[in-house]
C-alpha cells in the first residue's frame, strides 16, 4: 500500500505539471481540472491508490463513486474531460516515468500499464461521444 501510495502521489503530481494534459492542456477541461479544482487532488490521489491496489490484487477494494456499467466506473468519472486517446497514452507515459522513478520492476510495471490500459475505451468515451 505505502508503494503504491507513493508512485501514485508521484504520478499525479507530474500529471498536473504535464504540458498535455495537465495545467498547459489544450483540452479546456483538463486545463481547468488542473488548475482550479486541486483542493480535491488529495482525495483523488486516495482513490487512484485504492484503484491500483485494487487492480494488483489487493489489500484494499475500490467502490466508484460513479459506477456505471463496469465495476470501476471510470467511463462516468472521465466523460466530462473528454479524453482523446492521445492524451489517455500521454497519461500512460507519465504513469510509466513514475513507475521507472521507482524502480517498480519490469514485470509489475508491465501488470499496471496493462491494467491502465484495459480502460482506455471507457475513459476516452466521453472524446468519442462530442467527436
Amino acid at each position: 500500500m505505502f508503494a503504491i501510495a507513493g508512485v501514485v502521489d508521484h504520478f499525479s503530481d507530474a500529471v498536473v505539471k504535464n504540458p498535455i494534459v495537465g495545467q498547459a492542456s489544450k483540452n479546456p477541461e483538463l486545463h481547468e481540472w488542473h488548475t482550479n479544482e486541486l483542493d480535491r487532488l488529495p482525495g483523488l490521489k486516495f482513490m487512484r491508490t485504492l484503484w491500483v491496489c485494487n487492480v494488483a490484487g489487493g489489500p484494499f477494494p475500490f467502490t466508484a463513486t460513479k459506477p456505471g456499467s463496469t465495476p470501476l466506473g471510470l467511463e462516468e468519472a472521465h466523460c466530462e474531460f473528454h479524453i482523446t486517446p492521445e492524451e489517455f497514452d500521454e497519461v500512460a507515459a507519465e504513469l510509466g516515468r513514475s513507475l521507472d522513478h521507482f524502480e517498480v520492476p519490469p514485470r509489475e510495471k508491465d501488470e499496471v500499464l496493462a491494467a491502465f490500459a484495459a480502460h482506455k475505451g471507457e475513459v476516452t468515451e466521453g472524446s468519442m461521444a462530442s467527436a
